[in-house]
């Protein structure tokens, strides 16, 4: 569990149905972990969304309608019965007005749940507010962390992407921006390491071109030119040609580009 996320404990964690060790183990690895930390601030969000959702009722008018057909039905049940009525008519009778009642507490049941229905729709649009409001956060905080000074911060805003199912440009941006230009290493082959998820961007994939020719570590060098050629980008030939001609790129580095011109070209 420590090395593990543990997002799918944690709604038996907030509802104290863990056993004690469990909840220990999910407690300690909490303390670490601010993805599981963001997840569980996520879920009590939620919870408290669905403990402030009003419960519905029927209106009052509703109510008044179907209590005045009810009494409506008492009347005409008083009315006076011919003695020659024949007891088929006595069973027409009584089956019209069963009948009336039933429709009268189906429109009852059926208002009810139509009510619901508009509740359960403005639950939704609170909890899609929500969701924006908490994307938002998320974005503000990890661009941020990747302006901090230190590189481990800046490293743990790289990774943050993965709480996103799509970045948008302004996320992409600033990973491309610590991919060409954070002067830790670390934090550069991170930034590499993230965005290859992303290749199906054009975006993307000019800054893996641009950082090509930009970037002097050979470790960085190779991760991106297995990334370009994973994908089959044409565009790459070219910067891996001129990189391929310079005396002071690293043997291997030169192999690796020879391998995969050999399958782009």
């Amino acid at each position: 569990m420590e090395n593990k996320h543990i997002t799918e404990l944690l709604p038996a964690y907030i509802d104290k149905a863990l056993s004690n060790d469990q909840e220990f183990r999910v407690a300690q690895h909490l303390r670490d972990c601010s993805l599981c930390q963001a997840a569980l601030a996520d879920l009590q969000k939620l919870n408290i969304a669905f403990d402030n959702e009003p419960l519905i009722s029927p209106s009052a008018q509703l109510r008044t309608n179907f209590f005045e057909q009810i009494e409506l039905e008492k009347a005409n049940r008083s009315t006076t019965v011919p003695i020659n009525s024949s007891i088929e008519n006595n069973k027409n009778y009584w089956m019209n007005t069963a009948l009336k009642v039933a429709a009268s507490v189906t429109l009852l049941v059926g208002a009810y749940f139509f009510g619901r229905q508009q509740a359960n729709q403005i639950s939704d649009n609170q909890i899609a507010i929500l969701n924006t409001e908490n994307a938002a956060f998320k974005q503000t905080a990890m661009l941020s962390l990747m302006e901090n000074k230190s590189a481990s911060r800046r490293i743990q805003g790289v990774h943050y992407i993965q709480e996103f199912d799509q970045p948008d440009k302004a996320i992409v941006s600033a990973l491309a921006d610590r991919m060409l230009f954070d002067e830790n290493i670390n934090v550069r082959a991170a930034a590499v390491e993230v965005l290859a998820n992303f290749t199906n961007s054009e975006q993307v994939k000019n800054t893996f071109i641009e950082a090509l020719k930009v970037e002097k570590d050979p470790g960085i060098q190779i991760a991106i030119i297995q990334t370009l050629g994973k994908i089959q980008e044409k565009k790459a030939a070219e910067p891996m040609q001129k990189l391929l001609d310079q005396e002071e790129t690293q043997p291997f580095v030169k192999e690796q580009i020879e391998s995969v011109l050999n399958t782009i070209i």
